[in-house]
């Protein structure tokens, strides 16, 4: 198989992409497309049980590629890295100069127009959306934010379907641009106003964790809203966060320290 392109399994989605991380030199998230070819399975009585399946592509080729870096020992410091952005959501402002955007919104905005259409929702518009706060980090995405009436078949489950429009944006996007496209797809300001309550949460639960001299576990949550926790919580001394669990069974633990 070519080196552009690697596929891993592993018990989770989370350890096959950790696998195929390592198999490429230990490079970042943020140098490859990930592609989920097969959630795992677990069978009934542990019969027909399947490994969860990913294809990673790399932007660049193994010369351009940057020197190897180990990968990180705490999962949920990975968990922070691939997706700094996502706090800053609350902060962002509406873009309506075009001229300011760069090639990436550009790109993955058309894509997002033309799966909205395919999907028959034609009475909706895209805001394009940015943080007022550190602007040139390369780690501060845009946001296009959906806006229009009945918007909940966009959002699903607790954002399962928005999660799922974001993924295949960025896929497609990546694909076209030839690396990240840096971008978050919103309905509605949905993750807007859910990073701040499982930000405000993260805080009220450390400070109940640190009262009571106990761990507190969180609801299952999808990486996205783990990475909020952990992040909300990182520069706080009396606590340190971790992630347990598997698949869709993963939460985040709030641990005082001694």
């Amino acid at each position: 198989m070519s080196s552009q392109s690697i596929e891993t399994s592993g018990d989770t989605v989370e350890e096959a992409i950790a696998k195929g991380l390592a198999e490429l030199g230990g490079v970042s998230p943020t140098d490859v497309i990930v592609e989920v070819l097969e959630e795992p399975s677990r069978g009934m009585f542990g019969l027909g049980a399947r490994p969860a399946r990913v294809r990673l592509q790399m932007f660049r080729s193994a010369a351009a590629a940057p020197a190897a870096r180990p990968a990180p020992v705490d999962e949920s410091l990975a968990e922070i890295h691939e997706d700094e952005g996502v706090t800053l959501l609350e902060d962002m402002i509406e873009i309506t100069d075009d001229a300011a955007l760069d090639e990436d919104v550009r790109v993955s905005k058309v894509v997002l127009s033309e799966l909205l259409e395919r999907m028959g929702v034609r009475r909706a518009e895209i805001i394009v959306r940015r943080s007022t706060v550190d602007k040139e980090s390369e780690v501060n995405p845009w946001l296009l934010d959906i806006t229009g009436p009945n918007l909940n078949m966009l959002i699903g489950r607790r954002g399962e379907t928005l999660n799922a429009l974001q993924y295949i944006t960025r896929l497609i996007a990546s694909r076209e641009l030839q690396h990240r496209a840096n971008i978050v797809v919103d309905a509605a300001g949905y993750k807007a106003k859910r990073s701040r309550m499982l930000h405000d949460l993260a805080i009220r639960m450390a400070d109940q964790a640190v009262r009571s001299k106990r761990v507190v576990t969180l609801e299952p949550m999808p990486p996205y809203e783990r990475r909020i926790v952990h992040m909300a919580l990182r520069s706080r001394e009396d606590v340190q966060t971790k992630s347990v669990g598997e698949g869709a069974a993963r939460k985040v633990t709030i641990v005082p320290k001694q």
